[in-house]
C-alpha cells in the first residue's frame, strides 16, 4: 500500500512537472517549430505532386509538339515535291494537248482538202460521164442508122444529116480524145464528111461520098467502141478514186477520233492535276502556319518548363534550408529543456 502511494505521488509529481513544462515559453516555441516542420513536410509533398504533374505536362506536350513539328516539316517537304512534280506534269500535259490539237487540226484539214478534191473530181466525172454517154448514144444511133443501109445512096438525106451533126458535135467535144483514136487519114475523112454541104440539096454529094460510106461507118464504130472503153476506164478510175477516198476518210476520221479522245483524257488529267496542285499549295500554306504555331508553342513550353524547373529547384533548396534551420533550432531548444529538467530534479 505504501509502495502504491509512492507510485501515485511520483506520477502526480511527474504530471505536475509536465504541465509546468508545457506552460514554459520554450516549450511553446518547440511545439511551434514541430508544427512548422510538419507543415513544411506537408507542403513539400504537395509541391512535389504538383511538380510531377507539371513535369508530366511538359514532357507530354514537348513530345507531342516535337512530333507534330517533325510531321509538319516532312509533310511540307512531301507537298513541295508533289507541287514541283504536278507543275511539271501540268506543263507537259499542256504541251501534249496543244500538239494533239495541232495533229487533229492537221488531220481535219487533210480530210477537208481530200473531200474538196473528191467532190470536185466527182463533179467533173459526172459531167464527163454524162457527156460521154450522150456522145456514145449519138454514135450508137449513127452506127445503127448506117448499118441499116449498104451505102449513103440508100440512106435517107435526113438520116445522113443527123449522122453528120452527131459526128460533128462529137469531134468538136472530144477533139483531144480523138487524137489518139483516129489516124490522120481517118480524121481527114471524118472532117470532110461533117463539112460536106447538105445531102438533100444536090444528089451528086451522095454519089461523091458513096465510096466512103463504109469508111465513115468504120470510123463511127471505132469512135463508139473507143468511147465505150474510155468510159469504162473512167468509171473504173472513179470507183478506185472513191474507194481510196473512203479509205482515207475512214483512216483520218479514226485518227481524229483517237486524237480527240486523247485530248479529252489529257484535259481531264490536266484539270485533276491542277486541282490537286492548287490544293497542295494551300496545304503547304496551312501546314506552315500550323508549324509556326507549334514552334512558337514549343519555344514557350520549353521556356516555361525550364523556369518551372528552376523555381522548383530553388524552392527545394530554400525549403531544405528552412527545415534544416528549424530542426537545428528544435534540437537546441529540446536540449535546453532537458538540461533544465535535470537541474530541477536535482
Amino acid at each position: 500500500m505504501l509502495g502504491k502511494t509512492v507510485s501515485i505521488a511520483t506520477l502526480v509529481a511527474i504530471t505536475a512537472a509536465t504541465d509546468v513544462e508545457k506552460n514554459r515559453p520554450v516549450t511553446k516555441v518547440i511545439n511551434t517549430l514541430k508544427d512548422m516542420l510538419k507543415q513544411m513536410e506537408k507542403e513539400a509533398e504537395e509541391d512535389e505532386a504538383i511538380f510531377e504533374k507539371m513535369a508530366c505536362w511538359c514532357e507530354t506536350n514537348d513530345r507531342e509538339k516535337t512530333k507534330s513539328i517533325a510531321d509538319a516539316e516532312a509533310r511540307i517537304k512531301s507537298l513541295t515535291t508533289f507541287v514541283e512534280e504536278a507543275t511539271a506534269n501540268s506543263a507537259r500535259l499542256n504541251t501534249e494537248i496543244k500538239n494533239l490539237e495541232k495533229e487533229v487540226t492537221k488531220n481535219q484539214d487533210a480530210l477537208d482538202k481530200a473531200t474538196g478534191i473528191r467532190q470536185k473530181e466527182l463533179a467533173e466525172f459526172n459531167a464527163e460521164e454524162k457527156d460521154m454517154l450522150q456522145s456514145i448514144s449519138a454514135l450508137k444511133s449513127a452506127v445503127t442508122v448506117l448499118s441499116k443501109h449498104n451505102s449513103f445512096l440508100q440512106t435517107p438525106a435526113s438520116h445522113l444529116q443527123t449522122v453528120q451533126l452527131s459526128l460533128s458535135r462529137v469531134m468538136e467535144q472530144h477533139e483531144d480524145l480523138l487524137k489518139g483514136v483516129l489516124t490522120r487519114s481517118e480524121r481527114k475523112a471524118a472532117l470532110a464528111f461533117v463539112q460536106a454541104p447538105g445531102f438533100d440539096s444536090e444528089p451528086t454529094f451522095k454519089q461523091n461520098y458513096a465510096p466512103q460510106s463504109s469508111e465513115i461507118f468504120g470510123i463511127l464504130r471505132q469512135m463508139k467502141e473507143s468511147f465505150e472503153a474510155n468510159l469504162a476506164q473512167s468509171q473504173k478510175d472513179e470507183s478506185n478514186a472513191q474507194k481510196a477516198y473512203d479509205e482515207l476518210k475512214a483512216a483520218k476520221e479514226e485518227e481524229i477520233a483517237a486524237g480527240q479522245a486523247q485530248i479529252d483524257a489529257k484535259t481531264d488529267e490536266l484539270a485533276n492535276t491542277d486541282e490537286k496542285n492548287a490544293q497542295a499549295k494551300q496545304d503547304i500554306i496551312d501546314t506552315k502556319a500550323s508549324l509556326s504555331a507549334d514552334e512558337e508553342f514549343l519555344a514557350m513550353l520549353k521556356e516555361k518548363c525550364a523556369m518551372t524547373d528552376g523555381e522548383w529547384e530553388q524552392r527545394q533548396k530554400t525549403r531544405a534550408l528552412e527545415m534544416e534551420a528549424c530542426s537545428k533550432a528544435l534540437a537546441i531548444l529540446s536540449g535546453e529543456i532537458g538540461r533544465a529538467s535535470c537541474r530541477e530534479r536535482v
